[in-house]
């Protein structure tokens, strides 16, 4: 048998550098097989019977071009349907037109219908009514205009009337005020100046000036108009006593960026007629407020910024339900950042978790603390871990609402900082004195996390960016983290479920449907994944259906009264009496910029009858606000029925 010889050094050289680009030439044709294959073995695993049970499931809304929309605020109604507001959508050129934008979307049917939108709604405040009208109130009266588009120096001018007797005077748009520096600035707006008041004090007669604020611009463009101290103007074209009575007066004027302005109108939306429908307007301007629903069914307005972009200073309002009428409440004077999450508790106080989008002091405010609106004091609740981390946070009142504990996740810095935290904490408001205490970490830092209250008393969480928006931070895009966790309240641990397609951060909404489906929608980051290209708005609308809709068949709930009492009982009809644990009544949601007030689970006493059950609700109005809520019926798998609506009077 003959040998055979070793290839040598160079021909084994020379073997290899002929076969590597062949190889590498065969993984390069064959690479999109690669990845197909890899991706239909996805989609073969997610939609496994067993993934789902276990994990849950993620389709997307086919919606029509002509129903997409900029979803700044989505709030689930008594009809079912849920109405997703733009106004104009974060869309200056949608603003100067006019085009403010409602879509109402029926998840039964998949049927879509736009809806006249009166004024810009977008960045208001809104909260459900004892009546099933979502109050509607807020929004921009005028867009940010940044430092480097400011051509013609601005500021807030105070007119003055010191004139008790000649009436008030109007001043029409344009209206020429003169400084001592020899510039003339131009009012934005028409103004009409009250005329001064007499009052008598201590047997003398003194005389307040009316005032009114508007906006002026400098006549000439550059930095010669700038003033930086306060100074008095002339009003042109005045003269004799009206010259001495009128008068301007600003703090500053100069090329800083003017912050969004706030709007004061206010509307219920009716869910049967399904329109706008005007009410009394607010006291104050206000974008970026919180509703929230007061035990008498009133609504108390707090924070924003006024119709200048200036932080409302603790300034808060009531809404008188019955009259449709917004009226100052100056006894309830508190400082708050805007869109603060406020939670109403058992005991009809007001818990301020800490959680906020946006404007405010970085130290003014921001501590979380019970509210008692009616001796208008507060109690600093402690013990919060990262407490300078509270922005952009997502707070819930946990499952179920008699266990007063609410848990506050993620967050970041004050402003655009890139810093966020995966720290989250939770506060039981039955202890005596309450505090917080550490709870599971989110699996990242994670800002503008959404999160929904299940009738099986878990809680969805989903979404968000580890950065402000999106933005990339050292070299690298950090927005839309595509994961999604169900938490359990009772072990206090988060359970990985499905991932979504569609990555969500700063306005994004998400809300629990009543087939026990939820619906996310939204997201407006600054960069797209490449953390170097603009971001869009994101229009597509994905549902997630939570694994207990995949563990067999589930209960049904039958007829039954449509109202039901506080401290009282009522029966309903079902099949499946002899397998429901448990009852919920889950509270709606009316969701924006994270902050959502309105949702919370009402656990009731559930004793079963011949064909069917009976509930009972409790009877503290703090903890069972008036209005509509989705009756659940679950058994003793934690799969909840389908929801029937019913009235909490």
């Amino acid at each position: 048998m003959t040998a055979r010889r070793r290839p040598t050094l160079a021909r084994r050289l020379f073997t290899m550098a002929v076969s590597l680009p062949l190889m590498a030439a065969v993984a390069v044709v064959n690479k999109p097989i690669v990845v197909f294959a890899a991706e239909r073995f996805h989609e073969f695993s997610i939609n496994r019977p067993s993934y789902k049970q276990q994990y849950g499931h993620w389709s997307l809304l086919d919606v029509p071009a002509k129903f997409r929309i900029n979803a700044i605020h989505a709030a689930l109604l008594r009809t079912g349907k849920v109405l997703i507001v733009a106004g104009s959508g974060n869309n200056r050129d949608n603003f100067e037109a006019g085009t403010f934008r409602t879509v109402l979307w029926d998840p039964r049917t998949d049927a879509f219908t736009n809806i006249p939108t009166p004024t810009d709604l977008f960045c208001g405040g809104h909260t459900f009514l004892p009546n099933g009208n979502l109050l509607v109130a807020g929004g921009t009266k005028s867009y940010e205009v940044l430092e480097a588009d400011i051509t013609h120096a601005a500021g807030v001018m105070k007119i003055k009337n010191e004139s008790p007797d000649n009436g008030s005077r109007t001043f029409p748009k344009g209206t020429r005020l003169l400084g001592g520096n020899g510039r003339a600035y131009l009012t934005r707006a028409d103004v009409t100046v009250p005329a001064a008041a007499k009052m008598s004090h201590g047997g003398q007669t003194m005389v307040h000036a009316g005032e009114v604020e508007v906006w002026v611009d400098a006549a000439d463009e550059g930095d010669l108009p700038i003033v930086t101290q306060p100074a008095q103007y002339s009003i042109a074209g005045l003269t004799g006593a009206d010259s001495r009575n009128l008068y301007g007066i600003s703090d500053k004027i100069t090329r800083e960026k003017q912050e969004y302005g706030g709007d004061r109108t206010s509307y219920e939306f009716d869910p049967i007629a399904e329109r706008y429908v005007r009410t009394g307007d607010m006291t104050e301007h206000r974008w970026y407020p919180t509703l929230s629903t007061m035990p008498n069914g009133d609504v108390m307005a707090v924070s924003g910024l006024d119709e200048f972009g200036r932080m409302l200073p603790g300034v808060n309002e009531r809404y008188k339900v019955a009259q449709r009428k917004w009226v100052a409440a100056p006894e309830l004077q508190r400082v708050f950042p805007t869109y603060p999450a406020l939670f109403l508790t058992r005991d009809e106080r007001l818990f301020f978790s800490g959680s906020n989008a946006g404007y405010g002091s970085d130290t003014e405010g921001r501590t979380p603390g019970l509210w008692d609106v009616e001796k208008n004091k507060f109690a600093v609740v402690p013990g919060l871990e990262d407490p300078q981390m509270t922005e952009t946070s997502a707070s819930v009142l946990l499952p179920p609402a008699q266990d007063q504990k609410v848990m506050i996740m993620g967050g970041g810095e004050v402003g655009d900082s890139p810093v966020a935290t995966a720290r989250t904490a939770i506060a039981d408001l039955d202890e005596k004195e309450p505090r917080y205490r550490p709870g599971p970490d989110l699996p990242a830092p994670t800002r503008y996390l959404s999160s929904v209250v299940l009738p099986d008393d878990s809680v969805f969480t989903s979404g968000g960016s580890s950065g402000y928006r999106g933005g990339p931070y050292q070299g690298r895009a950090r927005s839309d983290l595509l994961t999604t966790q169900l938490y359990d309240p009772r072990r206090e641990v988060f359970h990985e479920a499905a991932a979504p397609t569609v990555g969500r951060n700063y306005h994004s909404e998400a809300l629990l449907l009543p087939d026990g489906r939820v619906v996310t929608l939204g997201s407006d980051p600054i960069y797209d994944t490449t953390g170097v290209n603009p971001g869009t708005f994101e229009q597509r609308i994905e549902i997630y259906s939570p694994p207990y809709l995949f563990r067999g068949e589930r209960p049904v709930v039958g007829g039954g009264p449509r109202t039901v009492k506080r401290g009282r009982s009522a029966a309903y009809a079902t099949t499946d009496a002899d397998r429901i644990t448990g009852a919920r009544l889950v509270r709606p949601s009316a969701v924006t910029h994270g902050t959502d007030v309105d949702q919370r689970s009402i656990e009731l006493g559930v004793r079963r009858t011949p064909g069917g059950v009976t509930v009972s609700v409790p009877d503290e109005p703090g903890l069972v606000p008036s209005g509509w809520y989705m009756l659940f019926l679950v058994d003793g798998d934690a799969r909840p029925s389908k929801a029937r609506w019913v009235r909490v009077e």
